[in-house]
């Protein structure tokens, strides 16, 4: 049941834009059961996450352990680290050299070199989830189910402008990973639940607003344990999914895979809109049949995928623990 971390190297990879990379260390965690013993789940992390998904400081741990949704006495779980994402020495200075896809790839490159032939699923929240969405445009047999949370298979002009905000601030503010983060959890969370949570309070001792100290902890906080490069390179992975950018359409590229499609959105999601997801699997149901949509009822906006865990307990029961359903 033990985290295992490894190494495995992705030899002569060159990237959509054409930059060859001779050597990229792509390091892995392992958990619950034995590999090759159990099915395998594939969790794709989100922008200042990692590959310890579950465990002590597993960012999923209420939705990945014992006896939880994602249950490790039943799963080897396995999760990659984005090269670059800071989890390792390896760093990329220069982040325009990828895409989502290249991420995408370079993911497909791990599950072969582990021998995995096929995965039981793979989800993945935000910018996981669009790697999840690449990864099956890729390799339309990699997986049985593919489970995208709050995030699509295309970057909107929405997310691009938000994505083209946060990259100004990062190259020129004077405490970019702070500022960048200030302006991030306004997208991350909603009006509605900044209202709940502050109610327009102030801070005593700051002589501030509540919201404006809570904002600042964030900024300072992420800015201790998150180097700049990574937010820049994550930034630009948010930035360029899109499944279709080199041809072919959604029904092309969907059309070839048997995997079930598990689309789950949030109601509040200012990110990753919930109406672009339905628009997703409106069209989906044109040719598939077994694609499912669902969403969480949260006034925490796109958060709510780290929030909701009892809601995305029952919405992923179907999947992980079918026998377990409450009427």
């Amino acid at each position: 049941m033990e985290n295992i971390q490894n190494l495995i190297n992705i030899q002569n990879f060159t990237t959509e834009s054409g930059v060859l990379y001779h050597s990229l260390p792509l390091s892995y965690s392992l958990f619950g059961l034995t590999l090759h013993t159990a099915p395998v789940i594939l969790v794709n992390h989100a922008l200042t996450g990692n590959a310890q998904v579950t465990g002590e400081n597993g960012w999923w741990s209420d939705l990945i352990g014992l006896g939880k949704t994602i249950d490790i006495n039943k799963y080897t779980i396995l999760a990659f680290n984005v090269p670059g994402n800071g989890n390792d020495s390896f760093i990329i200075e220069k982040y325009q050299d990828f895409t989502t896809r290249d991420i995408a790839r370079i993911f497909l490159e791990g599950i072969k070199a582990l021998h995995i032939q096929k995965t039981f699923a793979i989800i993945g929240g935000s910018v996981g989830g669009g790697i999840a969405w690449e990864m099956l445009a890729l390799a339309p047999n990699c997986t049985q189910h593919l489970i995208p949370i709050a995030t699509d298979w295309k970057s909107t002009d929405w997310m691009i402008a938000n994505c083209y905000l946060q990259e100004q601030i990062l190259n020129n503010s004077s405490k970019p990973v702070e500022d960048a983060r200030i302006h991030a959890m306004l997208c991350y969370r909603s009006p509605e639940s900044f209202k709940e949570k502050f109610k327009r309070t102030i801070n005593d001792n700051l002589k501030i607003f509540n919201i404006e100290s809570w904002l600042a902890h964030h900024g300072e906080k992420l800015q201790k344990r998150y180097q700049l490069s990574s937010y820049k390179l994550m930034n630009q992975l948010l930035k360029t999914i899109d499944i279709t950018r080199n041809g072919g359409d959604l029904e092309t590229l969907v059309g070839k895979t048997e995997a079930s499609i598990h689309i789950i959105a949030i109601n509040s999601d200012l990110f990753f809109i919930p109406k672009e997801n339905l628009d997703t699997y409106n069209e989906l149901k044109k040719f598939k049949d077994n694609v499912f949509y669902s969403e969480i009822d949260s006034v925490h906006g796109h958060d709510a995928f780290l929030i909701e865990y009892k809601q995305l307990d029952h919405l992923l029961a179907t999947v992980f623990k079918a026998e377990t359903i409450e009427e």
